[in-house]
């Protein structure tokens, strides 16, 4: 939660049960949504759709009646959020100001039935590039590429994968501290016994080269983190495990892949489009 924050862990009810959850923190006088940017892409209120007009007047209503707080601060919510689409006019309804703004981009793609197919959708000369460095990377040696499963490989597979993501660039060394670096852990763990967690990893030659930590969950896939070695940095392995695991994707059967927050430039060069993300903010009139 953060140094000197405190949860707000709201609930709503009524005669048929459980309607939605509210995930906040309190801190110098703002609401705000449980979990920091640096670890979550997205945020969001836990309501099912058919609740979420009976949730929002609710939740507004509860809000307003509350003097502990000065703003709301709602962050990261992606577009096509009933919260964006309900909440503000709840809130005005109780006579707060409320303005919506965007924040960022998530790029992401609808997924073909076909890597023929995906292909065939990008622009010729990323269709070219994209050729050129797969043939390239498959004529250096012998590949292997694979998920972790099992949850007694886990522990070893996380070292491996902190090691690269700290190895692939100075600014996430510098991000994994050990905090967060617990937070990977935990989240790994819980993630895999779930069902959720895809660990992938690149051998070249037998030596790990690349990994890519993705979610899977109703559907989509979602790309959450990365590392590469920078010895072969020259055979472009990271971004082609981002590849590989697209590929898995699509012959998985998924319905779409999610590249996350940020607007990097490989993503567009592998297809996909902009979906905003918005930041909600509240005070009283």
């Amino acid at each position: 939660m953060g140094q000197d924050s405190s949860l707000l862990l709201l609930s709503a009810r009524n005669s048929n049960g459980l309607k939605g959850i509210a995930p906040l923190v309190q801190k110098d006088g703002t609401l705000a949504f449980l979990g920091g940017t640096d670890l979550v892409d997205y945020h969001d209120f836990i309501v099912a759709d058919n609740d979420a007009g009976e949730f929002f007047a609710a939740l507004a209503e509860y809000l307003a009646a509350q003097t502990e707080w000065e703003a709301l601060h709602f962050g990261s919510l992606p577009e096509g959020s009933s919260a964006l689409e309900q909440l503000p006019t709840a809130l005005r309804a109780h006579g707060l100001d409320v303005v919506v703004e965007p924040e960022d981009v998530a790029p992401g793609m609808q997924l073909p039935e076909s890597w023929d197919e995906y292909l065939a959708g990008l622009k010729k000369k990323d269709r070219h590039e994209l050729r050129r460095k797969l043939r390239r990377l498959e004529g250096a040696g012998a590949l292997r590429y694979y998920a972790i499963s099992s949850p007694d490989e886990l522990p070893e597979a996380m070292n491996f994968f902190l090691g690269l993501m700290r190895e692939s660039r100075d600014d996430k060394a510098e991000f994994m501290t050990s905090e967060r670096e617990e937070f990977f852990r935990d989240m790994a763990r819980e993630l895999l016994a779930a069902d959720v967690l895809r660990l992938f990893f690149l051998e070249l030659d037998g030596v790990r080269v690349a990994a890519t930590l993705c979610m899977d969950y109703r559907g989509t896939r979602f790309l959450y983190n990365s590392g590469f070695d920078r010895a072969y940095n020259h055979l472009s392995v990271g971004l082609l495990l981002k590849v590989l695991c697209l590929r898995d994707a699509i012959e998985s059967g998924m319905s779409y892949y999610d590249f996350l927050r940020g607007d990097e430039r490989y993503k567009y060069d592998l297809g996909a489009v902009d979906v905003q993300i918005y930041t909600m903010t509240a005070r009283r009139a």
